[in-house]
């Protein structure tokens, strides 16, 4: 099971605005705002209208800057993280079986796939924008152990977030910190779902 942002599609939010404001500005902003609390609360299903609420009462400003990332979020995606669309297709070639773990907005998601097409191998993706759930929470691992059939004692779970790793742990995954194509390869040959070269 895989996450998808900084996994599988890059994803650098200032891109969405960058024709607006600076990197400076970006990060000025972002700090004003509290952008990961922001944009967390977006994924766990807060509406992006509801968020560039939040962020107007701080500065009308920001609020624009918010409505501008939504409106613009697929130029956020940066497409393919190198090596992983291979990796991917080679588990799928070998038959094991592909789902998704992604916090992610239930509005922006059908960008995902058009930014990283191999998104599109996984059998299904769990969206945490869709449940009201994000990871770390349990919860939401324990939605795809029941709703999927998923054994976690069975399953490896791939993230970039080590909170996100410990909450799969939690729940009985063997769970992969995910660093760059290179280690995951590695980390997949050693339990035996992939084929060394």
């Amino acid at each position: 099971m895989l996450d998808l942002g900084q996994v599988l599609v890059g994803w650098d939010p200032y891109l969405a605005v960058a024709d607006r404001v600076s990197r400076t500005e970006w990060e000025a902003f972002s700090v004003a705002v509290d952008f990961p609390a922001l944009n967390h609360s977006v994924d766990a299903g807060t509406t992006a209208t509801d968020a560039a609420a939040r962020a107007a009462a701080v500065d009308p400003a920001h609020g624009e800057t918010v409505t501008r990332y939504y409106e613009n979020f697929a130029g956020a995606l940066t497409g393919p993280v190198p090596g992983t669309t291979e990796i991917v297709e080679e588990l799928a070639a070998a038959g094991v079986r592909l789902l998704g773990l992604t916090n992610w907005s239930a509005e922006t998601f059908h960008h995902a796939a058009v930014a990283a097409p191999v998104i599109d191998l996984l059998e299904e993706v769990v969206v945490s924008g869709r449940e009201g759930l994000v990871k770390p929470d349990p919860a939401i691992f324990r939605i795809v152990v029941d709703r999927l059939g998923v054994d976690p004692a069975r399953a490896v779970f791939v993230d970039d977030s080590e909170p996100n790793v410990c909450g799969a742990a939690s729940v009985g995954f063997t769970a992969l910190h995910f660093t760059g194509a290179d280690r995951l390869r590695g980390d997949l040959q050693r339990l035996g779902l992939l084929r060394a070269a």
